[in-house]
């Protein structure tokens, strides 16, 4: 397994990362581990449940539903 040094960890970074590793229970480099997993592999999004959540959110703020014409008119408002 391949091994990475990382030089000039600022003083408040490195005791955030103690502080996570500590609450967390594991080892400073478990930690950073896990912190660089998340960074990298980012997360992904289901696009069909960002719109029923969007859905959700209209309806709850008594918005209307989303129509062609509602966004041209948001498109262009304020355009000259």
């Amino acid at each position: 397994m391949p091994t990475i040094t990382i030089k000039s960890v600022p003083d408040e970074l490195y005791q955030r990362l103690k502080r996570n590793a500590a609450e967390h229970r594991r080892s400073i480099n478990s930690e950073a581990i896990v912190c660089l997993e998340r960074s990298v592999k980012g997360r992904r999004l289901d696009p069909e449940a960002v719109l029923i959540r969007a859905g959700k959110l209209r309806r709850r703020l008594l918005l209307p539903p989303l129509s062609d014409s509602l966004l041209r008119a948001a498109k262009s408002s304020g355009r000259p």
